[in-house]
């Protein structure tokens, strides 16, 4: 008969426990333990005496045994008459003997009723048994001193099955814990997506996370862990297991860890638990083994077919397999007629020594080296030389193989082809004979080369001069069209003036002065428009608000494009304020404005449109400019357009698709150098036949923007105060004796010094010089910069203004001024002159 298993046991120990909850009860309802002696009385629990699983002990109030019943015999093994009249400590262990627990018990029942019971008893047999009970203390109808009861239950085979069941458990536990293999209950959920569309992970073991790549899932739902069409995915992959009860085993790519999963699901009985256990295993590298075997396979096939192809095509004329510790090769039959060997040797078997035995004896040795070093370092093999056929001739082969190594280093197999090279040879053989007799050619063919490359490179230089020639008369054609108008303004307007001062008709002198300041402004604007194309014009940076820069500007660029065509202007909310120079975004504006308008022949509309822009690394990588935040001014039109081509040359210098005369394709240049100058950049975005977008990146500045400042009239200037002194170098006659003329006027008493060493020695004397106005430029070997900071050395706090009318960098030192430093850009205006003169010599630039 089977041993019984821990479910049995544990369903034998349920029946005891409640055979003595009822057996307790019963003995409770006892008043008294008679004396067993008693002749013809009946003893509270007679009835019980065939019961054999349940002791019943009476002990008296010193503890010894007065009754015992069957169930004690059975149990304990003594027989009533050997137990009769001695103590119930008798049937403790020493251990517990030794530590007084017989008394503890009687004690605890006296004083609190009852004391309840488990450890070990000693059999009759010295066998020991586990045991639990309880001991109540009782008193007779006379009430003499208390005896005492011991109920006491066999828990021997309950104890051994709950041991089975924690070793049973924590071998679970044990390879629950310790398997490689994913494991998890889940369990299915009713909710808001309606029956069965969820589960929680109850239980999962380490390798869970191993597997999938996911930490902490017990506790976590399905629908918490994937999007919605993955959720519905598993939920229709496990609850079909969950309610048809059949195993399912598939496979699965888990992106999220780059992992290849096999799954196991199977339903947990009863179907009521809603239950299922699955099984992961990462297969990963099983998979990729098997795609790298597939691949090997189809390399193999496809080498072993190219092998075919090529013998049937002649360009291989044998093969072969050498086994390496054997020292035994196996060739085929075209291997054979190619080395020429002996029928009588066969094809299989053969040595090292016997196959290379008909080589050429010139090639013996190199052939010798090659194969050892093939072999100690593995790999790919490829050599040539000559061997002896069946004709008795030579000819020349190639053999090409690979030596593959063991995991231990140890070469196993060098297989490999035969090519038929000696026609190769022969041609290569006459191929050095020709490079022989060209060598000798060499020298006159290098002189000859030489010759040719100079004539090349000197007709290159000349088509390059010729280009840059072509590119100069086009610009000197627009320049001289417009200069020449511009002249023509100026000169014409000063020669009424003189006629008409002649005549003593002064009424339209205003007019011709305006005629000829507008002229020359305009040739003022055309030279900064040469040097920003050159990027070489002296800016001059404020913190400026573009929206209302744009606004100012509305009014000239409405008037100047005409009433065909509409203009917007958007400006963003909040706009960052930006550094740069005003009066050249105001011309860039304008510029751009008009190549919109030339692109709108018959109409259209203009949009100038503001934005704050944070570019990241690759937005910023696109556009040529460093990550950061930037304010764009954009104008957009819906005009012609530019083709592609045309687009990737519009910032070109001199690029023009007008005729020559009427542009010199400095505008879009203009506004490309102003832009990077100023640290941003300009982009053109067209489409032919739809209109074009070019856009302003400037750099955010942290601070706020100045406000408008309108220039005093030069009557209204502010005035010089008492004994100020300026000294004014500048090797320009006419612009000393303006300059000059302005500061008199201010009441300002002037110095003129016409190069750097002699305003030097002006600044080196003890004359009082409240500021310095210079060009920077000046003849002599000093320029401006220089003798600014030479008299600094003898006036620490001399205050300076240069103006120059090219902006030569270097000398500012690239537009780092020192404090009290500040520039000015010729031609300017005598207001802005007196206004800037009296704000540096009061200390507010």
């Amino acid at each position: 008969m089977d041993a019984p298993g821990p479910d049995d046991l544990l369903r034998r120990a349920y029946a005891l426990e409640a055979e003595a909850a009822a057996l307790r009860a019963r003995a409770a309802g006892s008043a008294a333990v008679e004396d067993r002696r008693t002749a013809g009385a009946q003893r509270p629990w007679a009835a019980l005496d065939g019961a054999t699983h349940i002791a019943l002990i009476a002990t008296d109030p010193t503890g010894r045994v007065t009754d015992w019943n069957a169930g004690a015999q059975a149990i304990l093994g003594w027989t009533t008459d050997a137990m009769q009249g001695r103590p119930i400590a008798k049937l403790f262990t020493p251990e517990d003997r030794a530590e007084g627990r017989p008394e503890q018990a009687l004690r605890t029942a006296l004083d609190q009723g009852r004391a309840e019971e488990v450890g070990w008893r000693l059999r009759a047999d010295g066998e020991r048994c586990w045991v639990s009970g309880e001991t109540m203390a009782v008193r007779d109808a006379a009430g003499g001193p208390p005896g005492f009861v011991t109920i006491l239950r066999d828990r021997t085979d309950l104890r051994a099955a709950e041991q089975a069941l924690r070793a049973s458990e924590e071998r679970y536990r044990t390879l629950f814990e310790a398997i490689d293999d994913g494991f998890c209950v889940i369990t299915f959920l009713d909710g808001p997506h309606g029956p069965l569309s969820d589960y929680v992970h109850v239980e999962a073991n380490p390798g869970y996370e191993r597997h999938t790549g996911i930490a902490g899932i017990v506790g976590r739902t399905l629908r918490g862990l994937v999007p919605p069409d993955d959720a519905e995915a598993w939920l229709e992959l496990y609850g079909g297991v969950l309610r048809i009860g059949t195993p399912i085993r598939f496979e699965r790519y888990f992106a999220l860890v780059d992992r290849t999963i096999e799954v196991s699901a199977v339903r947990i009985e009863p179907p009521s638990r809603r239950q299922v256990s699955v099984l992961f295993r990462d297969i990963t590298a099983r998979r990729k083994a098997e795609d790298a075997l597939r691949a090997s396979e189809a390399s193999a096939r496809a080498n072993s077919e190219r092998v075919q192809l090529a013998l049937a095509a002649g360009a291989i004329i044998g093969t072969w397999l050498w086994d390496l510790p054997s020292d035994r090769f196996t060739v085929d039959e075209a291997f054979a007629r190619s080395f020429g060997l002996d029928p009588a040797l066969g094809r299989e078997g053969l040595s090292l020594a016997q196959v290379v035995a008909t080589v050429h004896p010139d090639d013996r040795a190199g052939l010798a080296a090659a194969i050892e070093a093939a072999i100690a370092r593995g790999g790919a093999y490829a050599h040539q030389y000559r061997v002896r056929r069946a004709d008795g001739r030579y000819y020349w082969l190639e053999a090409n193989g690979r030596v593959d190594h063991g995991p231990d280093g140890t070469p196993l197999s060098f297989p490999g082809v035969l090519i038929d090279v000696d026609e190769r040879r022969a041609v290569e053989a006459e191929r050095d004979r020709a490079a022989a007799a060209l060598r000798s050619l060499n020298e006159t063919l290098e002189q000859r080369v030489a010759e040719r490359t100079a004539e090349l490179m000197r007709a290159e230089e000349a088509l390059r001069q010729s280009q840059k020639m072509e590119a100069v008369g086009q610009l000197t054609g627009g320049l001289a069209h417009d200069f020449n108008n511009m002249l023509a303004g100026v000169v014409g307007s000063l020669e009424l003036m003189q006629t008409r001062m002649l005549q003593g008709r002064v009424a339209d002198l205003d007019r011709y002065i305006g005629a000829a300041q507008g002229a020359a402004r305009r040739a003022a604007a055309l030279t900064h428009r040469l040097l920003a194309f050159s990027r070489r014009q002296t800016l001059d940076p404020k913190p400026t608000d573009v929206n209302r820069l744009v606004e100012g500007m509305m009014e000239l660029v409405r008037r100047t494009v005409g009433p065909a065509v509409a203009i917007e202007s958007i400006g963003a909310g909040g706009l960052w304020p930006t550094l740069v120079d005003p009066r050249q975004l105001e011309n860039a504006l304008l510029n751009l404005c008009l190549n919109a308008r030339d692109a709108l022949p018959d109409g259209g509309r203009i949009v100038i449109e503001t934005a704050n822009r944070w570019l990241d690394h690759r937005a910023a990588q696109a556009r040529d400019l460093e990550p950061g935040q930037y304010v764009t001014l954009c104008i957009s039109d819906n005009g012609t357009g530019m083709t592609a081509d045309v687009a990737a040359k519009a910032f070109d210098p001199f690029f023009t698709t007008k005729p020559i005369g009427e542009g010199t394709g400095l505008g879009l240049s203009m506004i490309y150098g102003f832009a990077k100058q100023s640290g941003g950049q300009v982009r053109i975005y067209s489409e032919f036949g739809q209109g074009t977008m070019v856009c302003l990146y400037l750099p955010r500045h942290l601070g706020e923007a100045e406000g408008d400042t309108t220039l005093p009239d030069l009557a209204h200037a502010p005035r010089a105060e008492q004994g100020e002194t300026v000294l004014v170098v500048d090797d320009e006659p006419t612009v000393r004796m303006l300059v000059t003329e302005v500061l008199e006027d201010l009441g300002y008493a002037a110095i003129e010094a016409a190069d750097g060493a002699s305003g030097l020695k002006v600044l080196e004397s003890d004359v009082r010089i409240d500021m310095l106005i210079t060009d920077v430029g000046l003849p002599g070997g000093m320029n401006g910069r220089q003798m600014a900071e030479a008299g600094r050395r003898h006036r620490p706090d001399l205050k300076v203004l240069f103006i120059t009318g090219y902006a030569e960098n270097a000398a500012l030192n690239h537009g780092h001024l020192g404090p009290g430093m500040r520039v000015m850009t010729k031609p300017f205006a005598l207001e802005a002159l007196a206004t800037r003169i009296r704000g540096i010599i009061a200390g507010e630039g």
